[in-house]
Formats: C-alpha cells, sequence, structure tokens
C-alpha cells in the first residue's frame, strides 16, 4: 500500500482520460503522468531520496500537484506549508521539517528566501510561475524540464509521505507525520464513502495545501477521476464550472457553502451533476443544512475528523434521518466517550471523543512528548466534546478549550451559534467567552451579516437571547465585522476574535 504507482496505472491503462483541469489546461492521465515524472527526475538529480522533505509554499496550481505526485514516486516526503504564512512562522517550520528542496510563488519567493537563507544548510530553491526566478532561486520551468525513464523508488507502506503542520488554530503548529499506507486508506476509504468512480469529475476550490482537501484529492486520483482544481475559491466560478464540467463530487468549507447558497448565481438547476457534497472542517449550522437539503436533496455528506487521524462520515442517506449528526466512524475505525476519570460515557452523556483507526498517525514529527499527550494507549484523544446516541451516531457539542464558564455552568458556544445562525440577515457567527466581573465568563458573539444585509448589534443580541434554551446562554456583547480572521484552511481563527478581550481583561468590558 503505497502511492507510488498510482499516476503511472492510469498513464499506461487510461492515457487519454482527463486527469486534471487547471488554469485552463486539461491534462490527460499521459501528460500529467510526465509532468510529475519530469519533477521527480529533477529531484533526484537534487540529491532527493527516500524519507528527504521536500517544502512548498504555494497556492493552488499544477505544480504543486505535480510536487505531491513526484514524491510519492520518489518516497520522499511532501511538506506544504501555507502560503498566508509571514517570514517569521515559515523560518521555524523550515528548521523543523529541514527540506532539501522548497518551491515557492512570485508571492511568497521572498519570504520563503529569507527564511531558507537561514537554515543551516540551505535547501535548493524552486520559483514556480512567470518571469524571472529571484535571487537565490531557479526557475520550475528550468529545474523541471528533462524527460527520462519512469521513477518509481522502492518504498515501504509505512514510510512517511506527507508532514502536515496544524493549522495553528489552538496554539504553535506541529508536524503531522501521514504515511503512504495512510494516504492510501484516505483513498480507498473515502472513494467508497463519497462514491467516486473512474466516471467522477471532482472539483475542489480550497487550499489543497490543507488536510481536508486530501478527502477528495487521494481517492479522486485513485479511481482515476477527472479533478478540477481552482486556484480559489469565488462561489460565481464555483457555480460556473459545475454546470459547465458536470461536477459530481465536491468538498466545502462552511463557510464556502454559505457563499454559495447566498449568491445572487445559485439555481439548483446548475448544481444538477453533483451527487455528492461533502462538508467538513468545522461544523455546518442546521439552518444551512435544512437549506442544502431543500434545495439541492440527497447530496450532503459531513465529515469531522483530525488530521491525526480520526474520522467520522455522515452519509447523504442518513443525513435527514439523523440530523444534526456528524456520523459513524468508518469501517476498521473504533470511538469511545470518554468522562473526566478515563471512563466510557453512557448513551447521549456528553464526554472527550477518542478514536482510533488505520489513518492513525504515528506521530507528531520530532515530538514524541506531544505524541504521548494526544495518543494514550493506541487511542487519539480529540479533545471535541460529543455524545452517542442509541444507534451509535456521533453529535459534535463543542471544542473543549472553547466551553465557556460562566459562574460554574458550562455553556457550549455551538449551541448558541446554531440560534444565531437562524436570524436571516446572519452568514456566519462565532461565539466565545469574555471576562466578567460577576461571572467569570460570559457569551459574546461576533456576526459576518449576508451581502447587502444591515445587522444591528443591540438588535441581534436582543433576538438572540429571547430565543436561547437557558438565561446563562445568554450573549453579553455582539460584535458586527466584515468577515473572519481564517488560517488557509478556511477555519476561522476564534482565538484571534477572543484575545483583545483577554488582553483587556483588567479593564471595564
Amino acid at each position: 500500500m503505497d502511492l507510488t504507482c498510482i499516476v503511472g496505472h492510469h498513464a499506461r491503462y487510461r492515457p487519454r482520460a482527463t486527469a486534471v483541469v487547471c488554469d485552463g489546461q486539461r491534462l490527460d492521465w499521459a501528460a500529467f503522468d510526465r509532468r510529475a515524472n519530469r519533477l521527480a527526475l529533477a529531484l533526484a538529480s537534487a540529491g532527493v531520496g527516500r524519507g528527504d522533505r521536500v517544502a512548498t509554499v504555494l497556492g493552488n496550481c499544477l505544480e504543486l500537484l505535480d510536487v505531491y505526485w513526484a514524491c510519492a514516486r520518489l518516497g520522499a516526503v511532501a511538506v506544504p506549508l501555507s502560503p498566508l504564512l509571514m517570514q517569521a512562522g515559515l523560518a521555524s517550520l523550515l528548521a523543523d521539517a529541514e527540506p532539501k528542496v522548497v518551491f515557492a510563488s512570485a508571492a511568497t519567493a521572498e519570504a520563503a528566501g529569507e527564511a531558507c537563507a537561514a537554515l543551516p544548510a540551505t535547501p535548493r530553491c524552486v520559483r514556480v510561475g512567470e518571469g524571472g526566478a529571484p535571487a537565490g532561486f531557479l526557475a520550475y520551468g528550468r529545474f523541471a524540464a528533462s524527460d527520462g525513464p519512469a521513477v518509481r523508488a522502492q518504498v515501504a507502506p509505512d514510510d512517511p509521505y506527507n508532514i502536515m503542520y496544524t493549522s495553528g488554530t489552538t496554539g504553535l503548529p506541529k508536524g503531522i507525520v501521514l504515511t503512504h499506507r495512510i494516504r492510501a486508506m484516505y483513498a480507498t476509504l473515502m472513494a467508497n464513502a463519497w462514491r467516486i468512480t473512474s466516471r467522477s469529475v471532482v472539483l475542489h476550490s480550497g487550499a489543497i495545501v490543507f488536510n481536508g482537501a486530501f478527502v477528495t484529492l487521494m481517492p479522486a486520483f485513485m479511481a482515476g477521476a477527472a479533478y478540477v482544481l481552482h486556484r480559489q475559491f469565488d462561489a460565481e466560478a464555483f457555480i460556473d464550472t459545475v454546470a459547465r464540467e458536470g461536477v459530481t463530487h465536491t468538498m466545502l468549507v462552511p463557510a464556502q457553502i454559505a457563499a454559495i447558497l447566498d449568491s445572487p448565481a445559485f439555481d439548483p438547476a446548475r448544481l444538477a451533476s453533483l451527487e455528492t457534497l461533502v462538508s467538513l472542517g468545522a461544523p455546518l449550522p442546521l439552518a444551512r443544512k435544512e437549506a442544502l437539503e431543500a434545495l439541492l436533496p440527497g447530496r450532503f455528506h459531513e465529515l469531522y475528523g483530525l488530521t491525526e487521524g480520526f474520522v467520522t462520515i455522515l452519509d447523504r442517506d442518513d443525513a435527514v434521518r439523523k440530523r444534526g449528526s456528524v456520523g459513524i466512524p468508518p469501517p476498521w475505525f473504533e470511538m469511545r466517550i470518554l468522562r473526566e476519570d478515563g471512563r466510557e460515557a453512557a448513551t447521549d452523556e456528553i464526554g472527550e471523543i477518542a478514536g482510533r483507526g488505520p489513518l492513525l498517525m504515528p506521530g507528531y514529527y520530532r515530538r514524541p512528548d506531544l505524541t504521548a499527550e494526544a495518543i494514550r494507549d493506541g487511542w487519539l484523544r480529540t479533545g471535541d466534546l460529543g455524545r452517542v446516541d442509541a444507534d451509535g451516531y456521533l453529535y459534535l457539542v463543542d471544542r473543549k478549550k472553547d466551553m465557556i464558564d460562566s459562574g460554574g455552568v458550562k455553556v457550549y458556544p455551538r449551541d448558541v451559534e446554531e440560534v444565531i445562525a437562524r436570524h436571516p440577515d446572519v452568514a456566519e457567527a462565532v461565539v466565545f467567552g469574555i471576562p466578567d466581573e460577576k461571572w467569570g465568563e460570559t457569551p459574546m458573539a461576533a456576526v459576518v451579516p449576508r451581502p447587502g444585509r444591515a445587522l444591528s448589534a443591540d438588535d441581534l443580541r436582543e433576538w438572540v437571547n429571547a430565543r436561547v434554551a437557558a438565561r446563562y446562554q445568554r450573549l453579553s456583547r455582539v460584535a458586527i465585522v466584515p468577515e473572519f480572521p481564517r488560517n488557509a484552511a478556511g477555519k476561522i481563527l476564534k482565538r484571534e476574535l477572543r484575545e483583545p478581550y483577554w488582553a483587556a481583561r483588567d479593564t471595564r468590558i
């Protein structure tokens, strides 16, 4: 179970079938195989071999896909880094990964070059895109210019294939090691879950440097589906592409789903080809799920999971019957809900979600201490709170760290966010705790209005407080903001919203 042969397999048996569509280029499997092989040859000439790291600081582009599949052939380790990182953040991650080659774009070359120059062993730097390469960089076209014999290294299933650095929503990034076997299980398990075949057309418009992208990328390439990649997400472009290409499968984060539903271009008829729409990255509010099911029935799947290696899947056939659930573990996975004392919780009792299965990481890169904290007795402790119903379906409650302690009472932000999401003028909402002299913490909401809608913070607070289930869930404050801070994965950086209020805790809020 390794990834060395996947692209070559399709190039041999289905050479003229569409493999990748990106930036106006439509490549069949034979053409994409040549691209990936050229890069594998170039990396090998640069001294990259089995186990060596290859880092990227790239947005979505064909060259990033080249890197992923060239590394697979060589047994090298692909380390995709966010193109939104500043020089200091890049420097710390590159120092940790110690790559032999770094790929950057025009937008990221300066920061990447400075970060590379500070490393004890300066890696080879390659510039992707048009124009001349800056000092110290070799242009991609020159670097990967030569054809040659097919590359396929001897790779063991448990050799590392990726180091995926965490998004940084809960602290300092950690490098999650994912092996060839784990990525092969992504391919097979997710192809089965999403019903992806060689006749599927898979569209991805979010950043493929974050792990969520691999839940459709790996099965699409394993099955030999057509993979359509957008440079970045745009709701109108997404709708146009689905209609034009006959897209059958896509994965979106909740903010993207909201943008599509709210777009003036939205028309269910133009999205009729969709068979599967996977939501992941954060809980999709029930109001949005209901709208999606009414407008595009029978397509919605939801995936809950951690890059460290545990997932549950809500299948489209269960989406209505198990409304509000995030599904069940796939085959070969186990799940527990744990009390504070480590004992297993009863049915419908809230506790910490723990799981294990074939996607479980071997550990954090060079951090056995953090690995021991995350994986105990073979079980991944997720840090998320949930409950399981009598049928074994998981319902998320909240992040353990996001729970608000208001006068000794537990307030789960997601409960309040679900209420806010039902307001007709609200696009997105985040609830977090802020300091309070009497209660210690009280709930506050930051809210993004729907396009073209005007929202009053005071009116919205009154509206929400009249509808929450308990007095302790009432909002003490509402902030109307134009947009939320996000990482490259599209996840809301709740910490950045919350921190200013805690920094000012000695003043009257």
